[in-house]
């Protein structure tokens, strides 16, 4: 076999391989693939029937209801549009309050019950890191300063 040939061999070996290991990464992507859902598209039927999706919106207050091992729950999430109801067997997060935002991992069983096997609680809009809060709030600070520096000179000119 000639050098030119054994190199060529070489080139088109590696394609394939890399063609494979792309092939082996992007189906193992797929397959771990989660969507987010709004109760309004799962009633819309978008939502993927018998695989894993998430739903998110808000806990619909006053429908929190335990069961007696205290640690089986359901509540209501909702979209101010559609409601769902959301099952759960386990912990909720310290976050988690009726009227507060959440996002549920799970499935939607053939009762239109949607099954999480994780629920996650998420922050308001109004949420901030102490520090950063502190730099915010320095901030404004300054422009306040610098507004109240800049009227004062004003003033003064005008006099």
């Amino acid at each position: 076999m000639k050098p030119r040939h054994k190199r060529l061999a070489l080139i088109v070996g590696g394609l394939a391989i890399l063609g494979l290991a792309a092939t082996l990464v992007l189906n193992a992507f797929r397959s771990n693939l989660v969507f987010f859902f709004s109760p309004t598209q799962v009633a819309a039927g978008e939502a993927p029937r018998g695989k894993n999706f998430r739903i998110g919106g808000m806990v619909k207050t006053g429908s929190l209801q335990r069961e007696a091992d205290g640690v089986t729950l359901r509540f209501v999430v909702t979209d101010t549009d559609k409601d769902m109801t959301v099952a759960y067997r386990g912990i909720l997060p310290d976050l988690f309050r009726e009227g507060k935002g959440v996002v549920a991992q799970g499935k939607l069983d053939e009762n239109g019950v949607f099954n999480a096997t994780e629920v996650l609680a998420k922050h308001d809009e109004n949420y901030m890191p102490p520090e950063a809060a502190k730099a915010v709030g320095d901030a404004h600070e300054r422009a306040a300063a610098n507004k109240a520096a800049a009227e004062a000179a004003a003033r003064t000119i005008r006099q």
